[in-house]
């Protein structure tokens, strides 16, 4: 604390009052000197006026925010808080969404491109040129706070952090952040085929998302229990319960506004169920004649054409720069002998592959010919896991990432296997981050407690981390809902549940260290401030 010093002459004497001045070090005006007890002599005051005592504040706490800021410069001062008659001001006329957002948010008035003054929050784009940047720079000096960063989305996230510390603890403190995410890709992905929910429902997670940094939300939308979105070139395939096109389109702005791209599946060659239930003589079966749940026949050239026209009408409802396959569970592939048990893809694979071809093979080239149906729209692809096999004459196309869930699977390959072959990962590890509604096939609803306490993106599988060299190539995780027995739960049921697995998720995919609270008090600033 710091001592102030009042000086009053009287009949010649000089009488001295010590003030407790709160917050600071020891110290005192200029001019006084003090000493033992804070007390000072005659002789050590300048004759000068009466000094008017100046505050001093101590070094500031770090930011408590979720997920944590990497780096906070302390600082003295008072910090900032939203005050009558503050404003947000903005650099460059991108931010105004930022801008809007954040001044709402925070009770501020929106004053566009103007110089800050006193209680302004200026948001700034350094004009850098890195338009794939996440990072920021958050500080607050002088009452003012100034966000910056080179590209939208950094000064997007800078707006989070400053919003929960005024929701925290209603001051954010005086200092300098810097801040940037370990892992590029931070998703959450929502199987909405087998379960239908409402527009309003997913927006309202996007706006969950955006305010935890998150930048990507997964839509499966086509099963073998529903196809929910609407359909234009093919309406026979659409379920009653669906998202129109133009609820779509809201989505995904809202998604945009909060720099989340969506991800859209349509997972094939399995998983197709209600496009065949529109389209029966494209299903795949046996040697006898019975049908094989899910699964289309793709030796016939009519399902991959229906399949593209799908591909190919969503690819403009959903333009963000991700694109899911599927490519998993293909059942023809668990038969003994898939060879004999489908000899038309037998047949069919060496037609195309030649002497040796397998079905493998087969199913392999089908999700390849869909990449290049993907990949005439500028999109980046990825396929589960189980939808890539060892050995085979043909191999899936290099530029296919890898969403490991499982390895549970005939002929499970450990994740380093798909490393050292130089795949890029991304992390959906079903120990930790699948949320499978009714828990079903020895399934157990996840905890953001395991997330936090032992999950790390390098455990891909099971509960074992891949070594550390590979950490580069493994390009961040995703959270996801799969609704295998949809009416286990409610819309706010399901809510409810993934609150706290997202929150640890963000953070441990946005600071590689070990968090700095416990569990316990993790859970209590998540109550405060997200």
């Amino acid at each position: 604390m710091l001592l102030g010093v009042g000086v009053a002459v009287t009949g010649g004497a000089i009488a001295v009052a010590a003030t407790v001045w709160p917050g600071g070090d020891t110290g005192s005006p200029s001019g006084a000197q003090p000493t033992r007890a804070g007390t000072v002599t005659a002789s050590s005051v300048s004759p000068a006026p009466s000094p008017t005592p100046s505050r001093s504040y101590p070094l500031s706490q770090e930011p408590q925010t979720i997920p944590a800021v990497r780096d906070h410069e302390p600082a003295r001062g008072p910090g900032w808080r939203p005050s009558g008659g503050a404003r947000l001001v903005v650099s460059d006329g991108k931010l105004a969404d930022e801008g809007r957002l954040t001044a709402g948010e925070l009770g501020l008035t929106y004053a566009g491109e103007a110089e800050p003054r006193d209680g302004d929050v200026e948001l700034n784009l350094t004009g850098q040129n890195q338009p794939d940047s996440e990072a920021y720079t958050l500080t607050v000096s002088n009452r003012r706070v100034t966000i910056s960063a080179p590209a939208e989305a950094g000064v997007f996230y800078g707006t989070r952090t400053l919003k929960q510390e005024v929701r925290g603890g209603g001051t954010a403190p005086e200092g300098v952040v810097r801040d940037q995410p370990a892992k590029p890709q931070r998703g959450f992905m929502l199987d909405i085929a087998r379960k239908y929910f409402t527009a309003g429902w997913i927006e309202d997670r996007i706006r969950e998302l955006g305010d935890l940094k998150y930048n990507q939300l997964g839509l499966h939308f086509s099963d073998d229990q529903g196809f929910r979105i609407e359909s234009d070139k093919h309406p026979e395939v659409v379920s009653q319960q669906h998202l129109t096109k133009a609820q779509v389109r809201r989505i995904v702005d809202l998604a945009e506004s909060r720099h989340i791209k969506v991800v859209p599946e349509i997972d094939s060659p399995g998983h197709l169920g209600a496009v065949i239930d529109a389209h029966p003589d494209l299903q795949l079966r046996n040697v006898g004649g019975a049908p094989t749940r899910g699964a289309v026949d793709i030796s016939k050239p009519a399902a991959a054409a229906l399949v593209d026209d799908l591909l190919n009408e969503y690819a403009d409802l959903f333009p963000g720069p991700y694109w899911h396959l599927g490519a998993d569970e293909y059942l023809a592939l668990t038969a003994s002998n898939p060879e004999a048990s489908y000899p038309q893809l037998a047949a069919a694979a060496r037609e195309r592959y030649g002497a040796g071809a397998t079905v493998a093979d087969l199913a392999t080239g089908w999700m390849d010919d869909r990449a290049a149906t993907v990949r005439r729209h500028d999109r980046q692809m990825r396929a589960w896991n189980d939808g890539f096999f060892s050995g085979g004459k043909v191999q899936p196309s290099r530029d296919i990432q890898v969403a490991y869930w499982t390895g549970k699977e005939i002929g499970a390959r450990q994740p380093a296997e798909y490393l050292a072959d130089g795949r890029r990962v991304i992390n959906y590890n079903d120990e930790y981050l699948y949320y499978v509604l009714g828990e079903p096939n020895q399934f157990f609803y996840p905890t953001g407690q395991r997330i936090y306490e032992q999950w790390t993106p390098r455990v891909l599988r099971g509960t074992t981390a891949v070594p550390e060299r590979y950490d580069g190539q493994i390009l961040g995780g995703s959270f996801a809902v799969w609704c295998d027995l949809a009416n286990s739960q409610t819309e706010a049921q399901v809510a409810a549940g993934v609150r706290m697995p997202l929150r640890a998720l963000t953070q441990k995919l946005w600071d590689p260290g070990t968090p700095a609270l416990s569990w316990a008090e993790f859970g209590r600033l998540a109550d405060r401030v997200s």
